[in-house]
């Protein structure tokens, strides 16, 4: 079904609005917070300390490596890069 245009009810021209500020927002999420009665959890992932950062590496694995640990990824659900991570912390300890 294609869009009609409503002459009445243009479509807001978003290139005329301005941005909130970061004391606006806080204002925002604090009368939020006071209405709902609630403390609202912070958005986005929690950042990681340095020793839980990883670091980018690239490495040249056996085609048969990365087969294994693709079938082992999907089995658990997670990443294939986990599984490998995960596999030479165990041997590495």
């Amino acid at each position: 079904m294609k869009y009609k245009r409503d002459p009445e009810n243009p479509p807001f021209d978003f290139s005329r609005a301005r941005r909130v500020t970061p004391e606006e927002h806080a204002m925002f999420h604090k009368a939020v917070e006071d209405k709902l009665g609630i403390k609202l959890p912070p958005r986005g992932r929690p950042p990681k300390e340095d020793h839980e950062r990883h670091k980018p590496v690239s490495i040249r694995l056996h085609p048969k490596a990365i087969a294994w640990a693709k079938q082992e990824a999907k089995r658990r659900g997670v990443g294939y890069q986990t599984v490998i991570n995960d596999v030479l912390l165990r041997h590495a300890a």
